[in-house]
């Protein structure tokens, strides 16, 4: 064997070597990766609910990344005496005033009313139509139920009347004892062909 040969097979055989040893390393340096300690995250744990006497906070802090929002607290404050009804009228959600609509077309009423007084709205309130076309709704409804103070959307269904012209209905709410208190809410139309 001549001198080239040998020396070949001496940088085939280094090569080799280091192959290996690079091969060696790598493996090494995966298997103390795989065999760190691995970060343990921090268990959730719920916010606590403040004492009742305690008053709510007037900031709400930003949350951070993973951080639950805090659970809002209602708090209840008693009354002495009998409470009020009260409903005030804030705005037409749906059907604004002078509308047009076809013949027997079907009417999607909403109206946002307040409760303003200081009794909450249970299912023993309704409200009643007093005046104007009733337009094919049923004349005594349920009131939405609404604690003292809160906004509610009140939803009623009409039918447009068959004649052509301008209409108007008019609803007021009812207490449990029939009597009537509040804004009166309408709807006023136009039925044209």
């Amino acid at each position: 064997m001549n001198g080239h040969g040998n020396v070949s097979i001496f940088l085939m055989t280094k090569q080799r070597l280091f192959l290996n040893l690079c091969l060696i390393l790598l493996t090494s340096i995966f298997s103390l990766w795989a065999c760190a300690p691995q970060s343990t995250p921090t268990p959730f744990r719920p916010p606590t609910a403040a004492p009742p006497t305690q008053p709510l906070p007037t900031t709400t802090p930003i949350p951070a990344l993973f951080t639950p929002f805090p659970t809002p607290t209602i708090t209840v404050t008693a009354t002495s005496g009998p409470c009020t009804d009260n409903l005030s009228f804030l705005d037409d959600i749906t059907v604004d005033d002078g509308t047009s609509f076809l013949p027997s077309a079907s009417i999607d009423k909403q109206w946002l009313v307040q409760n303003s007084g200081t009794c909450n709205w249970d299912l023993t309130y309704r409200v009643k139509w007093v005046g104007g076309d009733p337009m094919g709704a049923v004349q005594e409804q349920s009131l939405y139920p609404a604690r003292a103070g809160t906004q509610a959307t009140l939803r009623m269904t009409f039918t447009a009347p068959a004649e052509s012209g301008s209409y108007e209905s008019a609803w007021q709410a009812v207490d449990p004892n029939g009597n009537f208190f509040g804004d009166l809410i309408f709807i006023k139309i136009v039925v044209s062909p």
